[in-house]
């Protein structure tokens, strides 16, 4: 996914309503499991700032957005987004 559309995809994800936890998948094989919108931030957007932060469970994690791979719903396993 490029950048903007993995940003609009997490956003998107975030805003639903009523919202429902989803896995963020990395490239690195890493998880990060969103259970409540609150969870996700990002750097404020300008030209090269793709990051984005995730508190999962008892881990605060920092990543690119260009390292995500796909988007999951945590209850069902279903891929989301592009």
């Amino acid at each position: 996914m490029r950048i903007e559309e993995t940003r609009a995809e997490l956003l998107r994800l975030v805003h639903q309503q009523p919202f429902q936890p989803f896995i963020v998948s990395l490239e690195n094989g890493d998880r990060l499991v969103v259970e409540h919108p609150e969870n996700v931030a990002f750097d404020p957007v300008e030209q090269g700032r793709s990051r984005f932060y995730v508190i999962t469970r008892n881990l605060s994690y920092c990543a690119n957005l260009e390292a995500v791979s796909n988007f999951v719903h945590e209850d069902i396993g279903e891929t989301v987004g592009s």
